[in-house]
């Protein structure tokens, strides 16, 4: 191999992370969104008694709940679904839809509510969101949703609770 062709090689290599975390960052939503909440400084391990084992697992551990498993999946009530540790609203009733995946999905957040991150777990680039205030891991963004915008938020229903829209909703946690 030619020194030449090795450096050229090895300069994409090198670029391909930063391409593909700023064009995952630009096209999730269209725009880079900016948090309009203020960030708890609670540590993780504070949530421990607040919630389950199991969302605690999925919130603060980044584990994903077994498809086909969560309630909500069959949620069709208007409402809020809201963050399962520290209550911040996260999805609109009205944005949830059956994508078949087994998680519940959703075609957009509350803006402001969710921040995003590329995640490389799998190797190839995915776009990991988690509650704005708390930093509790929902779950992964994709471009395969329904249009208008094409996107597919599926999320742990371990991670979410579901307020039915007459009821109160809680006060945040701290």
């Amino acid at each position: 191999m030619k020194r030449r062709t090795f450096l050229q090689g090895a300069a994409v290599v090198t670029a391909l992370p930063v391409i593909s975390f700023y064009w995952a960052q630009k096209n999730v939503a269209g725009v880079v969104e900016q948090t309009t909440v203020e960030r708890l400084s609670k540590p993780h391990h504070a949530w421990q008694g607040q919630i389950s084992k199991e969302a605690f697992s999925v919130l603060f551990e980044e584990q994903t709940e077994p498809p086909g498993s969560s309630p909500l999946n069959h949620e069709h009530r208007d409402g809020l679904y809201i963050c399962a540790a520290c209550y911040l609203p996260l999805f609109e009733s009205q944005y949830k839809y059956e994508s078949g995946t087994g998680w519940p999905s959703f075609t957009q957040p509350i803006a402001g509510h969710i921040d995003t991150k590329p995640d490389y777990q799998l190797i190839i680039l995915r776009t990991e969101y988690h509650c704005a205030r708390c930093g509790g891991h929902q779950g992964h963004v994709f471009k395969d949703g329904p249009k208008p915008r094409g996107e597919r938020w599926c999320n742990n229903g371990l991670a979410l609770k579901f307020i039915v829209h007459s009821d109160e909703l809680p006060p945040l946690r701290s």
